[in-house]
């Protein structure tokens, strides 16, 4: 079981992949699959996705992280309406907190007890949610990280290309099947979005399966769930659990250097304070920054990332 695994979060249709990083072949399995009860059970790290990303947006990353800790798995999800998750029967609200019941469901019925969640942007309040609701699908200790986010409001950037909530009203626009992915990185950038958004935007677009007509793509995201899930993103507020953080469970938040904007001076200070009072009751609240790495920091500055995260996987047993 060791290895990189994929994996959409509604339980009623799950399917997982299971990484053969040595022989780099990719093979669907069931969890009713034999798994070689010889082996101890292999610690697990869940990595979660921001707003309009996918597990894509992990793979290169995760890959790294098997290759150099190979005791270890990695479980990536498509949170619903991402990804393949998006084509699955969904029921609202969709919210942080539904979102991340779905995981935790997940991780259950997977029967696996993950010892790190790390989550970008959303994906961080996710995972925070993950460690509020959570009773027995979480050990302990549990690491968690929050990529790029803070536990409370949610501070609009001062231009337009990192502002996922322009960027939502933009794609709500346009058609549902377009012809090129080239027109729509154009019309992206006309509007005032970076090129890099723009190409990372068109990685949710699909060959459609119409056979006899002409080439033509396909959104493979649920916009209208997503609108949703970042008005939820902006509204929840999470500082109950890092104020009060759990024994056994370590917090860490990770700020982007030039992200500066998601960060006002009273979330690095409350985070600050949390750290004192955490290590005082049991638990524990980090804060980091990332050098040379915007919003995007898995893309930025991966080896800064890398050097970070790995002592979470030193450290756990």
């Amino acid at each position: 079981m060791r290895g990189l695994l994929v994996a959409e979060t509604w339980p009623s249709h799950l399917e997982y992949w299971h990484m053969n990083l040595c022989k780099e072949l990719c093979v669907q399995v069931r969890w009713s699959s034999t798994v070689d009860k010889s082996l101890p059970d292999p610690p697990t790290a869940v990595l979660l996705h921001g707003i309009l990303g996918c597990r894509k947006n992990w793979g290169s990353f995760a890959r790294r992280l098997a290759q150099a800790f190979p005791t270890w798995q990695f479980l990536l999800v498509d949170l619903r309406c991402h990804g393949d998750s998006a084509s699955m029967k969904k029921r609202g609200p969709h919210t942080v907190s539904s979102t991340a019941l779905d995981v935790l469901k997940l991780v259950a019925q997977l029967r696996l007890t993950p010892r790190v969640l790390i989550g970008h942007s959303f994906g961080g309040k996710v995972a925070l949610s993950m460690v509020e609701q959570a009773a027995k699908p979480l050990a302990r200790p549990v690491r968690v990280w929050v990529l790029d986010a803070t536990p409370g409001k949610v501070r609009p950037g001062g231009n337009k290309e990192d502002h996922p909530a322009e960027l939502i009203s933009f794609l709500s626009t346009l058609p549902k099947e377009v012809s090129s992915k080239r027109d729509i990185v154009e019309a992206l950038v006309r509007e005032g979005f970076s090129m890099d958004v723009a190409q990372w935007v068109v990685t949710n677009l699909r060959p459609s399966e119409s056979p006899g007509s002409p080439t033509s793509f396909s959104w493979v995201f649920d916009l209208k769930g997503i609108t949703e899930m970042f008005q939820s993103y902006e509204e929840t507020n999470l500082w109950k659990i890092v104020e009060d953080v759990p024994g056994g469970v370590h917090v860490n938040f990770l700020k982007a250097e030039r992200s500066l904007h998601r960060w006002a001076l009273e979330d690095i200070q409350r985070i600050r304070a949390a750290e004192e009072l955490a290590a005082d009751e049991g638990g524990a609240v980090e804060m980091h920054v990332l050098e040379d790495a915007g919003h995007w920091v898995h893309a930025d500055n991966p080896d800064g990332l890398f050097k970070i995260l790995s002592s979470s996987f030193q450290v756990v047993k």
